[in-house]
This record gives structure tokens, C-alpha cells and sequence, in this order.
């Protein structure tokens, strides 16, 4: 069952991500030839700002859902209404905090866009600040769905609302030019999604909306505040790390920069969310694994977790290297290329090693490790602020993104696998390390092949973007087939997939021949 609810979950993330991708780019384009390239810099700055006062919630979120895998696994109707109530009950306190503090940061606008020539500054920012605000309303219901593996409701919700924003966002712009009018519409709809998404979890599960006698009981809510405490400390740091970086562009380098990166950023992230619709959708099958199963299965599943995260992470890396700055090129024209070989080197180097963490972060996450490795992410933003205040006056942009890499290094790297095998697996770390650099080598491989038959082309026209595109996707997923085909995690996934597709295809059969 887990499978199934996973694939279903997949599925409908990867559609819902074309769709919006798709929307993204074209409502991108317009956006720069409408508003210019200052706009899309604001835009970056206060999503990146306005990010750090929601580090509260977020460990709220990841606990809560931590304390919800049991109850919802075993069917625990009076734990599961009591955990949602005080869910409930913690996210109008956050919702307060969040726009109070938000409120206060009115004052230090002019010292963030200072030489931008923009108007209506401060309502701007107000407008983002209630779109950051608004969700906390109803998030309880929407997360409940994730832990019950229906995140795929979710995502049908908000694959219709995106394709509604998208459009009416495109002709705002191109009729009237009025951003704040386009920021509007997202408040509109996330308020509106919110309450779609209440309706259909009360109706789905009514046992939600009988009263709740009981209290969260001391041991619960000890466990969740321990971990709030260890997960919001990580996540300061993990602001400090990612959050702060159109801050530094736009300190360091300028708020022109700031929207030249986000082109880059825009396409990066994308390829990460195609990636991270198959890892969020199986996380909280995981989660349900961690809860009820043997370590020798959730070892096993782990291992089939990491190579379909290797396998995706690297092809993607392959790809994004030789296509980002054609596309670029091609997509908005040569004045939106940085022309700085190593900034492109050290974006795809941090995309890919962020993204082999994703398998084991998942396993840590899901057993509850939330304190044992809390203090890493501010030492890595430490480490982190420290390299690219120093680099940024010798390399420019690319100085900061150097910091962020190194730090990677110095830090997560080793630290996280460390955890989960010492704490969880009880493994030896080495173990981790052997396999992780058998599969860089690999991937090292699949690199070299496809740059020597690239560089019998030159990426400067369409057709020859085509080739650059449809060689770096097709040669590394030739060469991982032939590798990995015989190993035991390719088969069992292999089989999983293959299982999964025949049961729905036996109940399409069913139903149509019962119609």
C-alpha cells in the first residue's frame, strides 16, 4: 500500500510540476519584458527575507508530522485529533509572531533596495508578507494529508490553482504592467486554496472535526518541543546559509545581479523540484517504514532510496551542465549570462552534493535524529558567511557560492551520514563514504562520455541546444542501466514499479468491464 499511495503521489507531483514549469517560464519571460530585470531582483530579495521569519513554523511542522506517522500508522483516532488540535492551536500563535515581526522589519527597507528605482516599496513587502502569513491558517490540514499519503489531493488542488495564477498573473502583466496587482492574486488564491483543502480533509476524515476532550500528554509534547527546539536551530542555519543570498548579491554585488542569478536559480530549483516531487512524495512513506518496520528493511529500502536518488541527481547534473546557459541564451538573450565559467561549476558541484544528501537526511528525519546533529547547519552558516565575506572581494558572485560549497564540505557532508549509521543503522560510517564515492566515480564517467561527443557541436542555435539536451539526458541513463541492472536495489525497484503498474492497470480493466 505504501508503494502504491507513493507512485500515485509521484505521478501526480511530476505532472503538476510540468504543468507549472512550463506556466513558470512563460510567466518569467513576460514578467522581465513588462516589469525589467529590477522587479524580478525585488522579487528574489523579500521571498528570501520575508523566508526568515518562518523559521519557527518549521520545526513545528517537521516534529508535529514526526509525532503523526504512529497514530495515523495504527489508526489512533483520539492521539491524531489531539496532535491536530494543538497543531492548530500553534500555527495562530506562529501566524502572529510571523506578521508582528514582519511588521518590524518596515523600517530597514530603504538599507535592502537601496538604489533600486522602484515605487510603492513598502506595499510590496506588506502584500508579500500576507501571502507568507496566510497559509499558516490552514497548513495543519494540508500536512495531515502528506502523513496520510494523500499528498496527491494536495497537489491536484494546487495544479489547478497554479494553472489559474499562472494565467491570470500573464494577463495582468501583459495588459496592465501592474505588479502589485499581480502580487494580489497570490493572496487571493492561497486563501482559497487553503479553505478547498480544509473542506476536503473534514469531509474525508469527519473524526477531524468531533471535539477534542483530551490534552497532548507530557511525554508527547516533551518529545515535540525537543524537537522543535533542535530542528529550529537547524534551520536558522539553514537560512543563514541558502536564505541569505540574494541579501549578499544585492550587498556585495548589486540588485541588477540579484535578478541575473534568480534566471539560474529559477532552472536549478526546477530541475530540484522534479527530483524532489519523487523524494517528498516517498518521505512520508518512509516515515511509515521507520515507524513499523525491521532495521534490516529500512536498511534495505534506504539503499534503493539512494540510487534512485544518485541516479536522478547526477543526470540532472549532466544535463544542467551542458544545456543552463544555452538555454538562458536562447530562453532571454546573452544579457542574462553571467559569462563566469566557475560560478556555473560551483552552482551544479552544490546542486548535486545538497542532493545526495536527500536520501539520508530522509532516514534522519523520519527516526526523530533532530538533535544529535542540531548545531551543524549554524556552524556550516558560520563557515559558510565567513568564506564568502572574504571571497566575495576577490571573486565577485562567484566568491559567495564558493563559501556555500566549502562549507557543504566541511560540514553535512560527513556529519549527517555519521549520524544516521552511528544512531540509527549502527554501521560503520565508512560504509557510506565507500559507496558514495563508487557512485561519483560513475557518474564522473557518464560525464566524460557525454562532453566528448559534445564537443563535436557547438550550442549556439536550437537544433544544436536539441542535440546538447537529448544526448546529456540519454547517455549517462544508458550507461546507469547497463551498470546497475543486475544489482539487487535496481531489480527490486524494478519490480516494485512493475507491480504497481499491473494492479492499476487490472482495476482500469475492472471498473471498465463493471461499467
Amino acid at each position: 500500500m505504501r508503494s502504491r499511495y507513493s507512485l500515485i503521489n509521484i505521478t501526480a507531483g511530476l505532472t503538476n510540476q510540468l504543468i507549472i514549469t512550463m506556466l513558470s517560464f512563460l510567466s518569467r519571460t513576460i514578467f522581465i519584458q513588462t516589469l525589467g530585470v529590477e522587479y524580478l531582483g525585488i522579487n528574489g530579495l523579500f521571498t528570501n527575507l520575508l523566508a526568515m521569519l518562518t523559521l519557527a513554523e518549521a520545526g513545528l511542522g517537521a516534529s508535529i508530522m514526526y509525532s503523526l506517522y504512529k497514530p495515523v500508522a495504527d489508526n489512533d483516532y483520539m492521539k491524531i485529533r489531539i496532535l491536530m488540535k494543538f497543531y492548530r492551536q500553534a500555527y495562530m500563535v506562529i501566524a502572529a509572531i510571523v506578521f508582528v515581526l514582519g511588521l518590524l522589519l518596515f523600517p530597514f527597507l530603504d538599507f535592502f533596495v537601496k538604489g533600486a528605482n522602484i515605487e510603492d516599496v513598502e506595499l510590496i513587502y506588506f502584500i508579500f508578507l500576507l501571502n507568507t502569513v496566510a497559509p499558516y491558517f490552514y497548513i495543519h490540514k494540508n500536512s495531515f494529508l502528506n502523513v496520510a499519503q494523500r499528498g496527491y489531493i494536495v497537489t491536484a488542488v494546487y495544479t489547478v490553482s497554479s494553472i489559474v495564477t499562472a494565467v491570470m498573473k500573464i494577463a495582468i502583466l501583459s495588459y496592465t504592467q501592474n505588479y502589485l496587482l499581480y502580487l494580489i492574486i497570490d493572496s487571493v488564491i492561497t486563501i482559497a486554496n487553503s479553505i478547498i483543502l480544509a473542506v476536503m480533509v473534514n469531509r474525508m476524515y469527519p473524526y477531524l472535526r468531533e471535539k477534542v476532550e483530551g490534552k497532548l500528554d507530557e511525554i508527547t509534547k516533551g518529545q515535540i518541543t525537543t524537537n522543535v527546539k533542535a530542528i529550529v536551530i537547524q534551520n536558522i542555519g539553514n537560512y543563514l546559509l541558502f536564505g541569505t543570498e540574494h541579501l549578499l548579491i544585492a550587498s556585495f554585488v548589486s540588485l541588477v545581479a540579484v535578478g541575473i542569478y534568480s534566471n539560474y536559480k529559477m532552472v536549478i530549483d526546477i530541475a530540484r523540484t522534479f527530483i524532489n516531487q519523487v523524494f517528498s512524495n516517498v518521505y512520508h512513506s518512509v516515515g511509515n517504514l521507520v515507524a513499523n518496520e525491521s532495521m534490516v528493511k529500512i536498511i534495505a529500502i534506504y539503499k534503493c532510496y539512494r540510487l534512485v536518488n544518485f541516479w536522478l541527481y547526477s543526470s540532472l547534473t549532466i544535463v544542467l551542465a551542458f544545456t543552463l546557459e544555452p538555454f538562458i541564451r536562447i530562453w532571454l538573450g546573452s544579457d542574462f549570462l553571467f559569462y563566469q565559467e566557475a560560478l556555473l561549476v560551483i552552482l551544479l558541484l552544490t546542486f548535486y552534493e545538497r542532493g545526495m544528501r536527500n536520501s539520508i537526511s530522509a532516514i534522519k528525519t523520519t527516526a526523530g535524529l533532530f538533535r544529535e546533529d542540531q548545531y551543524a547547519p549554524l556552524l556550516q552558516a558560520g563557515i559558510s558567511l565567513i568564506f564568502a565575506l572574504v571571497l566575495v572581494q576577490f571573486l565577485g558572485i562567484t566568491g559567495i557560492f564558493l563559501g556555500h560549497f566549502l562549507s557543504a564540505l566541511f560540514v553535512p557532508f560527513w556529519f549527517t551520514p555519521y549520524v544516521v549509521y552511528k544512531k540509527l543503522f549502527k554501521l560503520p560510517v565508512r560504509q557510506y563514504f565507500t559507496s558514495y564515492l563508487s557512485l561519483m566515480l560513475i557518474g564522473l564517467v557518464a560525464y566524460l562520455l557525454t562532453k566528448i561527443i559534445l564537443m563535436q557541436f557547438s550550442p549556439v542555435s536550437f537544433s544544436t541546444f536539441l542535440i546538447y539536451l537529448f544526448v546529456s539526458l540519454v547517455l549517462p541513463n544508458l550507461l546507469y542501466i547497463i551498470v546497475f541492472y543486475r544489482t539487487d536495489e535496481f531489480q527490486y525497484i524494478l519490480k516494485m514499479v512493475l507491480t504497481i503498474l499491473r494492479r492499476l492497470q487490472a482495476k482500469r480493466r475492472d471498473r471498465m468491464l463493471s461499467s
